[in-house]
């Protein structure tokens, strides 16, 4: 059979015509220059003669199994990746295959690089998104679902807003489709809100998908985790805050202990004049009362005075009342008693002393927050072990911490309570202070059966405080 047709021989596409064992019976022009090309210059007899020997094997099979039509795609016999896309039709009864070949080298490379950018999409750390252009989700990366905490099907087909906190107002998302819908890029810091209830801030790239004719095709969003840079941010504020408080402090103290001081000498002179019982009682709780305002506010002002990293002999026992005299002005202390169960006798240990105070009084507020301002009970038991350690147990009756919890309760910025109730830094910055000291804290818990953190020092003092 003879096929000449001067149109086959004008088309840029192979053409030709074979028998089942791939012997070419015709072929037109752009096919012989295929074939001369990758058969070492000679028009070759056969159609397997330029393939390679993994589309060799296709086309075998095909032609082998074919009954009416086929599409296989097939690779050149040459150093270049060279592609070529095939209909194969069986002719009829007959014992011949007419064969179209398109070259789709180009579209397989494209084919290539999108695979790549997928897989770097994929696995990169940053979060990705990709709506089409009705502002619906069509793509999410694995880093997406993380830091949001719904899976892939829970937001394909879903509006973004699905995360939205509620904290930006109308028209700053109104904006911001301004300024992506005419084609611009839009940048900026967002605050997400997380499957679970957490809030968590973003800075976020939101560009237009457009073609080649400048069609929007959809939006491309790539996050940047800032949670951390913010939570920073505000513990920068924080220390600021408490800095200008511990100054007031220091004036107030000053405003108020020369008054305290005149109040106080004129009780004791009273005192000493008025013989009188009822009056001696009530003159006696003045003067105690006048103690304790005076007790307050120096230890307000020595908590809010920066460290000097002064080591010196600490009283253990001394510190957690001292600690304990802070706390228990917490509005939250009204239903909780505390148990002490000190040592009879305790050696003093080298130690930064305004650094220990505030791992107690770190602990001792997160034992009280625990009790959720419900009556409960806060045991703090001291020990003497050999002598080697000293060990500060604090035992509270509160809600308990689970399992899965205390594997993360002294990572930085993690924490159990409610956004702007807890930042997640207490635990940390408190066990960095005893194993400075050369120690360790030990925590034990069960849910709704409270817990017990244990603060273990050495006795031969610290080892490092830089």
């Amino acid at each position: 059979m003879k096929y000449s047709n001067e149109i086959l021989d004008r088309l840029s596409d192979l053409v030709v015509v074979i028998d089942k064992d791939g012997t070419i019976i015709e072929s037109n022009l752009y096919a012989q220059k295929i074939i001369s090309d990758y058969s070492n210059g000679d028009l070759a007899k056969s159609i397997f003669s330029i393939f390679d020997d993994e589309s060799i094997a296709i086309l075998k099979e095909q032609l082998q199994s074919i009954t009416d039509c086929a599409t296989c795609k097939t690779k050149l016999r040459s150093p270049e990746a060279t592609y070529f896309q095939f209909n194969i039709n069986k002719i009829n009864s007959s014992p011949y295959f007419f064969i179209f070949g398109r070259n789709i080298t180009e579209e397989q490379k494209k084919e290539i690089d999108l695979l790549r950018f997928s897989e770097v999409i994929q696995q990169t750390v940053n979060p990705i998104q990709i709506t089409d252009k009705n502002g619906k989700i069509i793509y999410v990366n694995p880093a997406f679902e993380k830091i949001c905490g719904y899976s892939k099907d829970e937001l394909i087909g879903r509006n973004p807003n699905i995360l939205n906190s509620g904290k930006r107002e109308k028209s700053f998302w109104k904006k911001v489709w301004d300024t992506v819908l005419s084609g611009k890029v839009w940048v900026g810091q967002i605050q997400n809100r997380r499957k679970n209830g957490e809030l968590y801030y973003t800075e976020i790239l939101i560009s237009p998908v457009v073609n080649s004719e400048g069609i929007v095709l959809g939006y491309f969003g790539a996050h940047r985790d800032i949670n951390e840079q913010k939570i920073l941010e505000q513990q920068l504020a924080r220390s600021q805050k408490l800095e200008t408080i511990g100054t007031l402090s220091a004036g107030i103290a000053h405003e108020v202990g020369n008054p305290l001081t005149s109040i106080s000498s004129i009780v004791q002179v009273l005192q000493r004049t008025i013989h009188d019982t009822f009056a001696q009682e009530k003159l006696e709780l003045v003067r105690t009362q006048i103690s304790r305002i005076t007790s307050i506010i120096r230890q307000l002002v020595d908590f809010s005075r920066p460290s000097n990293y002064e080591i010196k002999s600490v009283d253990i026992h001394q510190t957690l009342r001292n600690a304990l005299n802070i706390v228990q002005y917490g509005k939250k202390i009204s239903n909780i008693n505390f148990d002490l169960k000190f040592a009879q006798t305790l050696p003093n240990v080298p130690l930064v002393a305004d650094q220990l105070i505030q791992v107690f009084i770190n602990i001792l507020m997160n034992a009280v927050d625990a009790c959720d301002e419900e009556p409960g009970t806060i045991a703090i038991l001291t020990r003497q072990i050999k002598n080697q350690t000293i060990e500060i147990e604090f035992v509270d009756t509160g809600k308990g911490i689970s399992n899965e919890e205390i594997k993360k309760i002294f990572d930085p910025f993690y924490t159990t309570k409610e956004v702007g109730k807890g930042t997640g830094l207490g635990l940390w910055v408190s066990l960095g202070i005893v194993r400075g000291f050369g120690g360790d804290i030990l925590i034990s818990s069960e849910i709704n059966n409270g817990s017990t953190f244990t603060v273990v020092l050495p006795m031969k003092g610290i080892l490092n405080v830089s």
